[in-house]
């Protein structure tokens, strides 16, 4: 019997107990989540129906649910969603394969990143929404500039956190690879790169947002198909039907997206 067990000794009941009190925990958190959402979608629809907002402009959960059926019916709704996720996973896999390659190349000429550093953070401050115009005169009116919009979003913030990953490695290691005659290409792909795949995943599920939103603001501007369009489209025409909907499938696709880059970020974290 170990020193830990004499002092510590943990029953099976008390575990059971812990166990049952974080299922609790869990439930009551479900519960007040599902009681908050079905609180809001009722009010609101009571709110339209009693005349206290006019469903017109506020529309409503039963007029949302309407359009989305018809919409369904017609496919329409399917292509609009699957350009935007399109536009989006382009944009994403752009950010991540652009930004971990210049943020390698930062590392390994400190001078270029001494010398980038102020225009990455003055790119990285820059509202986004400034840039698009400038996009569209430059690559046309078309889904390239909306991928560029979502690139942008997203590609400076995660070169500056991805390149003060790489400079904060733990400096023993470093000297350790180095005794052992390790050139720099070595320390790179040895130490530097697996040490920093956390922050690299944890980067992962913000760049999805952001991501997102870039190819939102494009679709505002440039597009005739998307999620954004729809929104323009339905305040253009006064159907704010398309708008509610299209947000709240927004919303939705964000939680699902961010949900699938935290459940691997979870199962990388438990292998390692």
């Amino acid at each position: 019997m170990s020193e830990s067990t004499i002092l510590y000794p943990v029953s099976n009941t008390s575990r059971e107990e812990f166990l049952a009190k974080k299922k609790r925990q869990k439930q009551f958190i479900t519960g007040m989540r599902l009681f908050i959402l079905i609180f809001i979608l009722g009010g609101w629809e009571i709110a339209a129906r009693c005349h206290l907002i006019d469903d017109f402009i506020f529309s409503s959960p039963t007029r949302i649910l309407k359009v989305m059926v018809q919409m369904a019916a017609d496919k329409s709704l399917f292509y609009h969603i699957g350009i935007t996720i399109g536009e989006t996973l382009i944009s994403f896999i752009l950010v991540l394969i652009l930004g971990t390659f210049i943020s390698m190349l930062l590392w390994w000429c400190h001078s270029a990143a001494d010398i980038l550093e102020p225009y990455l953070v003055v790119l990285n401050s820059l509202p986004k929404t400034a840039l698009a115009p400038i996009l569209i005169v430059w690559l046309g009116n078309n889904m390239k500039t909306i991928i560029v919009c979502g690139v942008t979003m997203a590609i400076f913030s995660t070169i500056i956190n991805l390149y003060t990953a790489f400079i904060h490695i733990d400096s023993d290691k470093l000297l350790l690879i180095k005794t052992l005659g390790g050139t720099r290409k070595d320390i790179l792909r040895y130490i530097v790169l697996p040490a920093s795949i956390s922050a690299i995943v944890s980067n992962l599920k913000v760049n999805i947002g952001l991501c997102l939103v870039g190819v939102i603001i494009g679709e505002f501007l440039a597009a005739n198909a998307g999620l954004g369009y729809l929104i323009i489209y339905g305040s253009q025409v006064f159907r704010l039907d398309y708008v509610m909907l299209s947000i709240i499938i927004l919303c939705v696709l964000a939680m699902i997206l961010y949900q699938l880059l935290a459940f691997v970020e979870k199962r990388y974290h438990a292998k390692h």
